[in-house]
């Protein structure tokens, strides 16, 4: 099997184009997540703590010398990461908790028999008469 005919396999395969959309729709969450912390959560925090805007944190190593810029430690904008991190982390955990929890219960939920078929209910049918005839 030629490389190209591999590729074409394994593309085609349901599991990549779901893995692609799962990337695409990611990346849109990412984006989302990453406003709604700059833009939401991110300004009453700083508030809270003193007006401190932690993408603005920073240590200056080396001041800009000419053309050469500062050289500086950007520490506000890793807490920053670090919070869209973790708010994306528990949100996924919530959403996964959710489809557990929805999964236990169809689990525990008691299954009922399926109905009887037409065909089944005249077998019973025909065998209640046959024991009946038995019978007499």
């Amino acid at each position: 099997m030629g490389m190209l005919s591999e590729f074409k396999a394994f593309a085609a395969k349901g599991n990549v184009v779901d893995m692609a959309v799962g990337i695409i729709i990611g990346a849109a969450f990412g984006k989302i997540v990453s406003s709604f912390v700059g833009d939401l959560i991110m300004p009453p925090l700083g508030l809270l703590i003193g007006g401190v805007d932690f993408s603005d944190l920073a240590i200056t190593l080396k001041q800009a010398e000419g053309a050469a810029p500062a050289v500086v430690l950007a520490y506000g904008k890793f807490i920053q990461t670090v919070i869209d991190f973790l708010i994306v982390a528990f949100a996924i955990f919530i959403g996964i908790k959710a489809v557990n929890q929805l999964k236990r219960k169809e689990a525990e939920a008691p299954s009922l028999p399926p109905a009887p078929t037409r065909d089944q209910q005249l077998l019973e049918e025909i065998r209640d008469l046959l024991k009946a005839q038995q019978r007499s």
